[in-house]
Formats: structure tokens, C-alpha cells, sequence
């Protein structure tokens, strides 16, 4: 917000989109002050300012006043929220700027008022609770965007690597885009492909966007993301060989390839090793190399005198498990990484979240298809991760467990996580 945007916010006062707000106030009251905007129509809080305009400041460093902000929004609204924040100096002092998206879909937002969960609602310039019929309105608004569609409140264009979009349009899917300077272009190129929303006169990267082609996705999300471990025994323990928290975007930066128009991971990939043309790692690959330096490869002498190579477990199987986790997990479900587990008898991922829609173990041992985060999937088979057939499962995992080593595979729905588990 630029400070002649600012002064004129303060000139008009307070009103069904601003509200001032002393930096002195309990959690409580800035949680329902953001609830009831956001069931509205967005809007600032500006953080420093007296009811009368007057600007009293912050009364705590930014950085100070930033975490805990954001701390209320996450712990004190429920669905969580991540406002974007700002700090502007006026008359010799800071003023924190909160603003709140206008494209706000999972009405009603709620506020913390003790042990219990109050929905507000924005009257003129005063905020109240809302009425069961308001309530009811509110429901009815709510648009409900899968999870992986949805804005990320905070972030910009500019936090997306436009090395990576420019790979993914051009070299993956052949198509015509701006060029890597056009930063204009490049917002409106997004929006238009839903891959960003604009609120404000910002545009802001969706979920999906920012997990492909961020720079850092986990600054905004940070429950996106594989935590691995290799532990000695067969029991979860502290008795770690090996660890690792696996971060970035989740697919590769490859080198542009000679044919315009290419899948840089082969669909039936069988080997950790990484394509040539990678440029940077990206989070699957990761962690597949994690796995290949963990676990044991022996090799054999075949009939024909070549060497064949035999790994613990099949690597297309590994590899399905790996990219369903990141693909098919609860993104809403904050703070929870993928969870990517080697013991000495089996290999374990872990995806936080039910399954999805209507998907039951059963069904996925068949091959039934549903997606939770369909606009990433799209994307990842773009990629040539994923197979639109929805046979990864039953070809990939049980058939490759069964060709390998004759085990068959537990596929583990529980109350938050769903489960992978091969065998060794």
C-alpha cells in the first residue's frame, strides 16, 4: 500500500471495509475484527491507529507485531487464515497495514471467543455477532475451491521462479507465454489459466502455482513439504541413521530440451537416477534419492553376462507412493509434512489427511479415481508424474510388489493420515 493510499484510508475513517485499530488490543478482538471483514468483502485493519485517525504507531517491533498477527490469524480464526502484511511509517511512526482478501471462500469465518467459535459480521463500521439467518447466508456464499485452487494470502507474483513457469508453458506443454521479464504479462497469463486470483491490485499465486513453481512455497505454506527419516530399527524411534526435511517446489527445473515439446520423467521412469537435464531438484526427486542412498541394491550376474541390478523395493512403486503423497494429501492441514519413513523391513509414506472424496481402500486397490487437488494433479501429469488412467495403485504398487517380491502392500486409511507400506 503505497503511503498517499494510506492517508487517504486514514482522511475517510473507518467503514464497512477499514477498521483502526490501537496496538494494544487482545487476540480475541483482532481475530473478530479479521473474521468479520473477511465474511464481508476483505478490507484493512490498520494496526497503530486511534478510532479518531490519529496514528499512535506500533507499540512493538514490525518484525514483533508481524508474528504474533500472524500467529491470531491462524490460531484465533478458524478456517486459518494468512493475511498480507505490511508496515508503513507516518507522521515519524510505523503503522502495521493487515489486509484481508476480497475473494475470501470459505465462508463463514469464524473467531476464538473462549472455548467456543463465533461467527461475525461487519455492520457499517462495527463489527457484531451474526444472526442465525446471516449465518445461513454466509454457508450459502461459500464457494468451497478444492484446497490446491485457492489464493495464498501474502503472496505475489513475484514469489513464483519464472524460470520455472517458462519451463513449464514452453518446454513441457509447448504452448506459447511472456517472456521472463514481462511481469505484467505473466499476472495476467496466470490469472486468466487459474493459476492466480487478483484482489486489490495484486495478483496472488494459487496453492497449486506456488507448490510447482514458487521460489520458497514453504514461506506461505508451510506444511509443504517431506520430512524423511532411515531408522535403524523397526520401530519409530529415536534411533535415527539418517534424516532429512526435504523443501522447494515439488517438481525439477529442467534444461530446455531440443524437442519443444517433452516429458522430462518418463511415465514408466524405472531408475532413482536423475534426467540429465535437471538444472535444480525439485521435492519428489528429493526424495527418491533419499531413498535410493538408504536403502540396498544388489547386483547379479544374468545368463546373458550382463549385470542386473535388484533394489529392495521395485523404484516405480516407490516412486508412485512418493508422488501420490504430494499430489493426493490434505493441504489445509497445516504444519504436517509428508512423511517419508525406511526401516529395515519396510518403507513407509505417510500422507497426512482422510482420503478424498468418496475413495475408499477398496476402491483405490481397483483403480478408482478421485483427486483431491485436482488443478495439481493436471498439472504433475503435465509433468508426466501421474497417469490419468488412475492405475498407479493397482499397477505400480501392488502388481510391482507382487512381481518383486511377492508381498502385497498396505494401503492404511486412519483418522488424519493415509498410508503406504512396502515391504522389503
Amino acid at each position: 500500500m503505497a503511503p498517499s493510499d494510506l492517508r487517504e484510508l486514514l482522511r475517510r475513517g473507518e467503514n464497512s471495509g477499514v477498521e483502526f485499530k490501537r496496538d494494544a488490543l487482545t487476540p480475541a478482538s483482532l481475530a473478530r475484527e479479521v473474521a468479520a471483514l473477511l465474511n464481508l468483502e476483505g478490507g484493512v485493519i490498520l494496526l497503530g491507529v486511534e478510532d479518531d485517525g490519529s496514528v499512535s504507531g506500533l507499540r512493538r517491533p514490525p518484525k514483533q507485531a508481524e508474528e504474533w498477527v500472524m500467529e491470531v490469524a491462524r490460531s484465533h480464526v478458524r478456517p486459518a487464515v494468512i493475511p498480507f502484511w505490511e508496515t508503513r511509517r507516518l507522521a515519524g511512526r510505523v503503522v502495521g497495514v493487515i489486509s484481508l482478501s476480497a475473494d475470501a471462500p470459505d465462508k463463514p469465518y469464524k473467531a476464538k471467543r473462549g472455548s467456543a467459535w463465533v461467527t461475525h459480521v461487519r455492520v457499517g463500521s462495527t463489527t457484531r455477532d451474526a444472526s442465525d439467518q446471516e449465518e445461513m447466508r454466509l454457508y450459502g456464499q461459500s464457494r468451497r475451491l478444492r484446497y490446491d485452487q485457492k489464493p495464498v494470502p501474502g503472496a505475489l507474483v513475484s514469489d513464483c521462479d519464472m524460470r520455472r513457469l517458462v519451463n513449464y508453458f514452453r518446454d513441457v506443454r509447448g504452448q506459447e507465454c511472456p517472456e521472463l521479464g514481462d511481469a505484467e504479462g505473466w499476472a495476467r497469463f496466470l490469472v486468466n489459466l487459474g493459476l492466480a486470483w487478483e484482489d486489490r491490485a495484486r495478483v496472488v499465486p494459487s496453492v497449486g502455482g506456488l507448490l510447482l513453481f514458487g521460489r520458497n512455497p514453504n514461506r506461505r505454506l508451510p506444511q509443504a513439504g517431506i520430512t524423511a527419516a532411515a531408522f535403524a530399527s523397526t520401530k519409530k524411534d529415536y534411533d535415527i541413521r539418517a534424516h532429512a526435511v526435504l523443501r522447494g517446489p515439488l517438481v525439477s527445473l529442467f534444461a530446455p530440451p531440443e524437442d519443444r515439446f517433452f516429458r522430462p520423467y518418463p511415465r514408466h521412469a524405472g531408475s532413482f537416477s536423475k534426467p540429465a537435464e535437471v538444472i535444480e531438484v525439485g521435492v519428489i526427486e528429493k526424495a527418491l534419492d533419499f531413498v535410493a542412498r538408504h536403502t540396498d541394491v544388489r547386483g547379479e550376474i544374468a545368463r546373458t553376462g550382463r549385470r542386473v541390478e535388484t533394489w529392495d523395493y521395485p523404484l516405480s512403486a516407490v516412486r508412485e507412493a512418493v508422488v501420490n503423497a504430494v499430489a493426493h494429501r490434505d493441504y489445509s492441514i497445516a504444519v504436517t509434512d509428508i512423511e517419508l519413513g525406511i526401516y529395515p523391513d519396510r518403507l513407509e509414506v505417510i500422507s497426512p489427511g482422510r482420503l478424498p472424496n468418496t475413495a475408499t481402500v477398496e476402491k483405490l486397490r481397483l483403480g478408482y479415481r478421485a483427486a483431491r487437488n485436482g488443478a495439481l494433479r493436471d498439472l504433475l501429469g503435465d509433468y508426466g508424474y501421474i497417469e490419468a488412467l488412475g492405475l498407479g495403485i493397482p499397477r505400480r504398487i501392488i502388481a510391482g510388489m507382487r512381481e518383486h517380491n511377492g508381498t502385497a502392500p498396505d494401503l492404511i486409511e486412519e483418522e488424519t493420515r493415509f498410508t503406504v507400506r512396502l515391504w522389503k
